[in-house]
């Protein structure tokens, strides 16, 4: 038993030593990425009369707090080449096509139209209706994002440029960082953008510097050469697919494209979640990252460094050295929350929300653990079970 014991305590304070160094690598990859940005807002621009013409393709359902304003932020665009905006819904009773009205009106001199998208061709809605909104986009340069994301007056004219920069590789895909923007407090809001901030963006910070460069996108920003959409077999091999701005990204960067991260960070709207609807969604989104990156979602392990170091703290019977790693980890997680949330995403609400931190990890963890349970998740009030990065509809 005496062995056993001593087995496990040497153990769980090896972890915590790597999950500590992991905390340290956050710290270079944060620092890796602030040099980026400032390096390459410095793109050449384009030629005068050369910006290529964009088909920004909004699939909608439903109106969401903080919607219009979203829509009408990309309305407002400094871009000097030619944009239009494509809105795909389901019917012509959903209230997002009032909302599109409205901004029609409010901005004649912009290209914007609305469309009913009547097909159903998988169980990923969203896919579906882009499917259908690809063949009325007249530009070679697309630009998906969700519904509820709100940018700045230069984020497309940033989001180009990208396409310009040097490289061995021709750039496929910009995709972009984000932060969350909670339009009405709620614990269950606060714990969604606190993750989003120090947790799900130090795992991409990672994967930037332990994988040289993107490889995959983020919904956040979609923006895509036609071509390399076609070279990654179209969006008709997403269509049953969970996590399809992951999915499209990596197709293209399989097909041989380069993947940028854009210098632009957007902001996505945190709705006032309920513990429950936070743990619904937090289980959804760690059985896709389970679903696309099974060994990368076991190492995720090593990313829960508080939990990990109260567990330590438990398996050795609270003796010194575990309590010295529980203060020394603490401070690194610290470190990494307010680098990444504040210095990287500039998120004004990390500070803020920070005596959340402890909570949050403690149920990053328990997701993460639950995320091996099982394969069903709900999305959008429809429940569906993954199987091989698919979705299939759940039976009654």
């Amino acid at each position: 038993m005496y062995t056993l014991a001593h087995a496990i305590e040497v153990c769980a304070t090896a972890t915590v030593a790597v999950s500590m160094a992991y905390c340290l690598l956050v710290l270079v990859a944060a620092l890796s990425f602030r040099v980026y940005a400032a390096r390459y807002r410095q793109l050449p621009e384009f030629a005068a009369n050369s910006f290529p013409g964009v088909s920004m393709l909004k699939p909608v359902k439903g109106l969401d707090e903080g919607m219009v304003e979203a829509f009408r932020s990309h309305c407002l665009q400094t871009y000097a080449g030619e944009y239009e905006l494509i809105f795909g819904a389901g019917s012509v009773d959903d209230p997002a096509i009032a909302a599109v009205n409205r901004l029609i009106a409010e901005f004649p001199e912009r290209p914007i139209r609305w469309m009913i998208c009547t097909q159903r061709l998988g169980t990923n809605g969203k896919v579906s209706n882009l499917i259908q909104m690809l063949p009325h986009a007249r530009h070679d340069f697309l630009l998906i994002n969700d519904s509820d994301i709100r940018v700045t007056p230069n984020y497309l004219e940033r989001v180009m440029r990208q396409f310009l920069a040097p490289g061995k590789q021709p750039v496929g895909m910009v995709t972009a960082l984000y932060r969350g923007r909670i339009a009405r407090w709620t614990l269950g809001a606060a714990l969604e953008a606190l993750g989003i901030a120090t947790d799900f963006h130090a795992g991409v910070l990672m994967a930037r510097l332990l994988e040289g460069g993107i490889h995959f996108g983020l919904g956040s920003t979609l923006c895509m050469r036609r071509e390399a959409l076609a070279a990654a077999g179209g969006l008709e091999e997403l269509v049953d697919h969970l996590g399809d701005d992951y999915e499209m990204g990596a197709r293209i960067s399989a097909a041989g494209y380069a993947i940028r991260l854009a210098t632009e960070v957007v902001e996505t709207s945190v709705p006032a979640y309920s513990l429950g609807e936070f743990w619904s969604h937090q289980l959804r989104w760690a059985r896709t990252v389970r679903d696309n990156r099974r060994w990368g979602y076991a190492g995720l392990l090593v990313t829960h460094t508080l939990p990990l170091a109260l567990t330590n703290v438990l398996a050795s019977g609270a003796s010194f050295l575990s309590l010295w790693l529980l203060g020394l980890a603490f401070f690194l997680r610290l470190g990494t929350a307010m680098q990444v949330g504040s210095g990287v995403l500039r998120d004004r609400q990390v500070l803020a929300n920070l005596w959340l931190l402890p909570l949050r990890d403690l149920a990053g963890f328990l997701v993460w653990i639950w995320g091996f349970a099982g394969n069903t998740i709900e999305w959008r009030g429809e429940r569906f079970v993954l199987r091989n990065g698919r979705l299939e509809k759940a039976s009654e």
